[in-house]
């Protein structure tokens, strides 16, 4: 033991080598062990107490006998790691060595390679992450990949929940059926592109923020990494989902933003890059300021497209203020230009003006004034105007009416632009009438401007029941959704979102006409998408109902990847003591599959040395040694009795992948 105790002081020496409680990281030590690092050689180098152990003599120079130094530190006994000791005693080794010390498998980082990510069942549980296929070779890697079987097929429409006979499709043979998805989100990606591969013309996505206090809760130094790792993998194969004109919106807070914008850029080109909207979600009013610095009110969108000169994101248009320049009014627009007669707002309204001097005593507050001409201006709209100066770079045209109307003073001509429109010219300067700025937004007209990357427009307030499913944090409202669906698809379009929460984006896709795809892994309970579509089917009034003239009506499809070993952890991740963990693991030796490295007969002839674990260990434990690679069903395994797949679930499958 006083070799043990020497070593851990030696080490601890050295700041890179404890985390922030003053243990130990096991790990980087060995990694920099294994690549013969200079800085912990000459660390235990110099200690002449520690150096004969773990370097050898050879004609006089000291040679570091790595493969002894590791074992040593394998052993744990100093730290006093109790779990590690009973993982080494059932001898979950290959070639005699221990998983996590061969450098043919391939790892991201230790634990965290984050191919699937696992831990909760429900978004308000907390727990610290538990991160599965923590060790997985690449051809692991794609057989975990491969699409998956479908189970609990339900069709949903106002009728109720019925049983699916078959999937709609189009002539091209695409299914048609708007899809809510239970499963894992990222092996429910690779399953969709079966039939979905380079047909989703906008995926929107609201992960989780990593902030620590959501769903996305870590316990160590890699959160940014694996935070990336987890993004990372999920959108790469959303990529192949995306239409070459199609465009994903990805919203995030201050947390990962500037690291999320890089891996972007990785997987679909700086090229792709359309915009980076900040989006403003609270108000300043009314808060504490607990922090150092300025208030966070905002949340910021990503946007990118497959190809960017294939994309189209159109010109969207947002409520915008009456322009007191439009001022002037064409008292006789129905006779000829060259005939008008220009008169003004103030001469136009003289007799509302007035009385409302009579009302005020004599002079109108600059409010009441400002709404009588807006609203004056906005019911003559075909006949206000402003005047807008004429640049250089206008046409040849007209510039030259221009020149022309400078030589005629107070009278109005007409130049056509390049694009065929018509110009009303004054003076020298055009005409802009204000029914040109007037828009339909939201069911009613009104004065409106282009939509910029700031979007301070959208109340987050009072949104929790939208949907009539409530959700205090995290839920988005239903009008940011219909904005980005608008501006970036058409109807029948395809929508995908892979982290869909309680449900917006497939709510608000439902109400607007277009077909989408929302899959969730996580139960929400009574505020769950699948209820909330249940309202949006029976004519839910909330949100942006009102404004699409929502009444109800249309259908979806509900399917789960069908689980294997994920029913394992599904239970193990639930139980509250050891009597439970014993039972679940009695039923994995008969009906799991486990790592190929697993031993039964010395699992159970430690048995003793398990129970001395605590809860959180042994259930760590168990689901290590469940072979991640059979969580769901994969679909190649249709035929295969073991799987003992139901009559439903073989057909469906099949319609699914349109295996004959």
């Amino acid at each position: 033991m006083k070799l043990y105790t020497a070593l851990e002081n030696l080490l601890k020496t050295e700041n890179n080598f404890i985390d922030d409680e003053g243990h130990l990281k096991k790990w980087v030590i060995i990694n920099k062990a294994q690549n013969y690092d200079a800085e912990l050689i000459g660390l235990l180098l110099e200690n002449e107490e520690i150096k004969p152990h773990f370097f050898i003599s050879v004609k006089d120079v000291l040679v570091f006998n790595q493969s002894l130094f590791i074992q040593f530190l394998e052993q744990k006994n100093y730290l006093k790691d109790s779990y590690t000791s009973f993982r080494n005693k059932i001898g979950l080794t290959i070639d005699s060595k221990f998983l996590n010390q061969r450098n043919e498998v391939a790892l991201v980082w230790p634990y965290k390679d984050c191919i699937l990510e696992g831990g909760q069942s429900r978004e308000e549980d907390k727990r610290k992450e538990i991160f599965f296929n923590e060790v997985l070779a690449q051809d692991e890697i794609n057989q975990l990949l491969e699409p998956k079987i479908l189970t609990n097929a339900k069709r949903y429409s106002v009728e109720g929940e019925m049983k699916l006979d078959a999937f709609n499709r189009n002539s091209e043979g695409t299914i048609t059926d708007n899809l809510i998805i239970k499963g894992n989100n990222l092996l429910a990606l690779h399953t969709l592109k079966e039939e979905f591969e380079g047909k989703v013309k906008l995926i929107y996505i609201d992960p989780p923020y990593n902030t620590g206090n959501d769903g996305f809760k870590y316990n160590d130094s890699f959160n940014h990494s694996t935070w990336l790792t987890f993004m990372r993998n999920r959108l790469k194969v959303a990529k192949e989902l995306l239409r070459d004109d199609g465009a994903i919106f990805i919203q995030c807070d201050d947390n990962e933003h500037e690291y999320l914008k890089i891996i972007l850029n990785d997987i679909f080109g700086t090229q792709n890059f359309i915009n980076h909207i900040t989006v403003k979600t609270k108000s300043s009013a009314g808060f504490k300021i607990v922090n150092e610095g300025l208030m966070e009110i905002s949340e910021y969108i990503y946007i990118y497209s497959k190809a960017k000169m294939k994309n189209v994101i159109r010109n969207t248009y947002i409520k915008g203020k009456y322009d007191l320049n439009y001022k002037y009014v064409v008292t006789n627009p129905q006779d000829s230009c060259d005939k008008w007669i220009i008169s003004d707002i103030n001469s136009e309204a003289k007799e509302q003006i007035e009385t409302l001097k009579k009302v005020f005593g004599g002079k109108i507050p600059k409010t009441i004034e400002y709404d009588l001409k807006s609203n004056w201006a906005l019911k003559n709209k075909e006949k206000v105007f402003r005047f807008t100066v004429i640049n250089s770079d206008a046409g040849k045209e007209t510039i030259e009416i221009k020149n022309q109307s400078l030589n005629y003073p107070n009278t109005v001509f007409i130049a056509k632009s390049g694009k065929g429109e018509t110009r009303y010219v004054l003076n020298g300067q055009q005409m802009f009438f204000y029914d040109k700025k007037v828009r339909d937004i939201d069911g009613e007209l009104q004065p409106s401007e282009l939509l910029s990357n700031i979007w301070n427009d959208i109340a987050w307030e009072g949104i929790a029941k939208e949907g009539n499913v409530t959700l205090n944090k995290g839920k988005k409202p239903e009008k940011l959704l219909r904005r980005i669906i608008e501006m970036s698809t058409n109807k029948n379009d395809i929508v995908l979102d892979y982290h869909l929460g309680s449900g917006t984006t497939v709510a608000v896709a439902h109400k607007m006409n277009r077909q989408y795809i929302g899959i969730e892994q996580l139960d929400y309970g009574e505020n769950d998408s699948v209820i909330r579509l249940q309202n949006v089917i029976n004519c839910d009034t909330s949100g942006i109902s009102k404004s699409v003239n929502w009444n109800g009506g249309g259908e979806f499809v509900y399917l789960e990847l069908k689980k294997h070993n994920q029913n394992f952890i599904d239970q193990i991740q639930t139980v509250k003591d050891t009597k439970a963990i014993f039972k679940i693991w009695e039923d994995m030796k008969i009906n799991s599959f486990l790592n190929y490295n697993v031993d039964i007969k010395k699992q159970d002839e430690h048995i003793e040395d398990f129970k001395k674990l605590t809860l959180a260990e042994q259930k760590l434990h168990l689901v290590s040694i469940l072979d991640k690679n059979q969580l769901y069903v994969n679909q190649s395994s249709l035929n295969d009795k073991d799987c003992s797949l139901t009559e439903e679930e073989i057909k469906i499958t099949k319609d699914f992948y349109q295996i004959k």
